[in-house]
């Protein structure tokens, strides 16, 4: 067996899937990536850790570098990179080509020079729905959170000041924006990155690799400075993370539909269960289980109109519900009728009860 075909089945058998603070996360597998390249459709080169594709990074290299790399796509894809999450911050910076990407379901069409900042809290995803033809320079960090609220770790090869780690941590902690237009400087760093990668041997370019990181992370430092980077801590505070719950969990059926409890939510959020219920009760004036049953009942609605065929007691319990009879109490006391009522009332009725507009 080849090299790379050992590393595609090694690849293929890990879940895509990991662990922290106590939550299972849906992480990036890059799996489209990898067949893209046994197949022959891009040059990929990549030093990896865990389940991305790519050349092995030694244990003892540059600690929470998950993935550093490129790809050189030189013509357009008929595959793209799904809604995901990253274990750190990812940077990718496009060369040349164009690419469109979104990220917080706003998309935003990439041309060359443009630098991208992901949080891990933030999904995004590349491709509109394919990948263009494109050189992507990328780079994904752990620096030890999930949530916007943990405290940050950068790892010890990373020699930064100590007044300039807290500056750019705050740059990225307390700003959410995702596209920059990358500086000259910047631009010269993921190509020596790039370069490095390529000639590395099990590490060999560890140190190289390691310098050109401090000095990208200085760059990109400089470019948040020029550009007066307007900040707002309530990104980084554990409300702006029980917003963010909330949010996915409606969004997310599977996840909408599990048997939540408060203790469960709060451990999610990497929060005790009196913070999770003051802050919930904070952002919707109902406690969690109230506002709970409310997301489920609105996401019901939605169902009873768009899927006709499913059963009303299939759409109830499909969203949470333990019994059809309780689904019908709490969706009458939301809405101000039964489930079966709403879904055979007129278009103008439904949008009256569930407090939608045209």
């Amino acid at each position: 067996m080849n090299g790379r075909a050992a590393l595609q089945r090694k690849f293929s058998k890990l879940p895509p899937l990991y662990q922290a603070h106590g939550s299972t996360y849906q992480a990036d597998t890059c799996r489209p990536v990898t067949h893209a390249m046994e197949s022959g459709q891009i040059r990929y080169e990549a030093l990896s850790r865990g389940h991305y594709p790519g050349r092995p990074l030694p244990e003892t290299a540059l600690a929470g570098l998950c993935l550093i790399g490129f790809w050189d796509a030189k013509h357009n894809q008929q595959w793209g990179l799904d809604w995901h999450r990253n274990e750190g911050i990812e940077l990718t910076f496009l060369e040349t080509g164009s690419l469109v990407y979104a990220c917080d379901e706003q998309e935003h069409h990439l041309t060359a020079g443009d630098l991208t900042i992901a949080r891990p809290w933030q999904p995004h995803r590349v491709g509109g729905p394919h990948v263009a033809a494109s050189r992507l320079h990328f780079l994904v960090l752990d620096v030890g959170v999930r949530r916007p609220h943990q405290a940050w770790t950068w790892p010890s090869w990373v020699v930064l000041t100590p007044g300039d780690r807290k500056e750019i941590t705050r740059f990225i902690r307390h700003s959410e924006q995702v596209v920059w237009q990358a500086t000259s400087d910047v631009q010269r760093c993921f190509e020596r990155i790039g370069r490095a990668v390529e000639t590395d041997g099990s590490g060999s370019n560890a140190s190289l690799l390691a310098a050109y990181l401090n000095e990208l992370l200085v760059r990109v430092l400089e470019l948040f400075r020029r550009k007066e980077v307007r900040l707002d801590e309530s990104l980084g505070s554990t409300q702006r993370t029980v917003e963010l719950f909330w949010s996915e969990l409606t969004h997310n059926l599977e996840q909408l539909g599990e048997p939540w409890t408060v203790t469960q939510m709060a451990r999610r959020c990497g929060l005790s269960t009196p913070q999770f219920t003051r802050l919930s009760k904070r952002l919707y004036n109902m406690t969690p289980n109230k506002h709970l049953n409310h997301c489920r009942v609105k996401q019901a609605a939605r169902l009873l109109v768009e899927q006709p065929e499913r059963t009303v007691t299939q759409i109830g319990l499909s969203v949470g519900f333990s019994s059809s009879q309780y689904f019908a109490t709490v969706f009458h006391r939301e809405i101000g009728c039964s489930p079966l009522t709403f879904r055979t009332s007129p278009g103008d009725v439904k949008l009256r009860a569930s407090g939608r507009t045209r």
